[in-house]
């Protein structure tokens, strides 16, 4: 299911290969959101033209509208959304977090207030688990509790036994499904706020789970970037090295190449698609944003090193589309920004293969820093 094929001499960082229903991926990763069945802007050929490998739907929204029911009618997100290649859905988890105002939390599960029309919703581990089954992901996450930075050591005490109980019943119900033997992959996902050993205790009490593969959540909520890394290497030592490590909703690139070297081989983050949105483009010597005056005359594409569809067009042209306010300039500067990121992680492999992951990665974090800071 999931293989390392090569590990770096001078830090945690591994390539891998993951095997999963609807085909192989090479780890590290990172992966496209695709919240309501699509990622934004773009059509599945598109995202496929970046070299995106997997992208990932969420429970909760899909279950909201259209309904897991309705996309089971056909043949799952796969047949829905016309993508091919795998998927993961995310839980709902999160929803519990982003949408604190419109939720109460109880050992049973989640009780929502739609943030659509108001009608109450009821999430536990194991419709959690229906609604992924109903999608056919690849990879379903179980349902945990993430909460807020800071939080106290009882509050994340508290989180944490609930968020084991939550895996226990999750993966009961992904056995009473049926969905190991249909190949459909299950990761628990390790919490426990800003406390490292509370969080080593909580990844090693889900690795007795033995699940096919872990995610580190509740990171990047708002707690500064060492901290973040903290947390994550705390979980990352405490997880079965044979399987996968999946760090959810991060990050910049530079953080993508730290964490790598942690140990982790997964990513997700809407980075790329939501900064697009907002005339910022990735390149190798840091953001720059479309709005700029300096780039009215512009002949140059957004990143000559980083070729994809969006590299035919001028700086000068996509932000006559920015100001325009068309919808292409979103377009273009999607393809190129989720590109960038698979750039990034493709180099990763091939540097941890050759054996320089940690040189390479510390030259490329400090060009694209020198670049962010002018």
């Amino acid at each position: 299911m999931f293989k390392i094929i090569k590990k770096s001499e001078k830090s945690e960082a591994r390539r891998g290969r993951l095997e999963t229903a609807h085909g192989e991926v090479q780890t590290p990763v990172f992966m496209a959101v695709g919240t309501q069945a699509t990622v934004k802007a773009l059509t599945p050929r598109q995202i496929e033209e970046t070299g995106t490998q997997i992208i990932l739907g969420n429970t909760y929204h899909l279950n909201i509208r259209p309904t897991s029911e309705l996309i089971a009618k056909f043949g799952g997100l796969h047949g829905f959304m016309k993508w091919d290649r795998p998927i993961l859905t995310d839980s709902g988890g999160f929803q519990a977090f982003s949408l604190s105002k419109l939720r109460k939390i109880g050992d049973d599960g989640i009780e929502f207030n739609s943030h659509i029309d108001g009608a109450r919703l009821f999430l536990s581990p194991e419709s959690c688990m229906r609604i992924q089954r109903n999608l056919n992901s690849d990879i379903c996450m179980v349902l945990d509790e993430c909460i807020p930075y800071p939080s106290g050591r009882k509050e994340c005490l508290r989180s944490v036994e609930r968020t084991i109980g939550w895996a226990e019943r999750c993966k009961k119900e992904c056995a009473r499904l049926g969905m190991p033997e249909d190949g459909i992959l299950s990761f628990a996902i390790a919490q426990g706020g800003c406390h490292a050993d509370i969080r080593e205790a909580c990844s090693k009490r889900l690795a007795e789970l033995d699940f096919p593969g872990y995610a580190i959540g509740g990171v990047s909520v708002g707690e500064p970037e060492a901290e973040m890394l903290e947390q994550v290497e705390a979980c990352v030592k405490s997880l079965p090295f044979e399987k996968p490590r999946y760090v959810m909703g991060v990050g910049t690139p530079p953080q993508i190449l730290k964490m790598i070297a942690l140990g982790a081989d997964m990513f997700d983050c809407v980075m790329p698609t939501r900064l697009a949105r907002h005339a910022c483009a990735f390149t190798l010597d840091g953001q720059i944003n479309l709005k700029n005056a300096r780039f009215a005359e512009d002949p140059a594409p957004l990143d000559a090193e980083i070729p994809s569809y969006a590299s035919q067009f001028s700086r000068a042209y996509i932000r006559h589309l920015v100001k325009a306010e068309e919808m292409l300039a979103c377009t273009l500067l999607s393809i190129h920004n989720l590109r960038f990121f698979q750039a990034l992680t493709e180099q990763a492999r091939s540097h941890i293969e050759i054996g320089d992951f940690d040189e390479w990665s510390a030259d490329w974090i400090c060009r694209y820093e020198k670049g962010n800071a002018k």
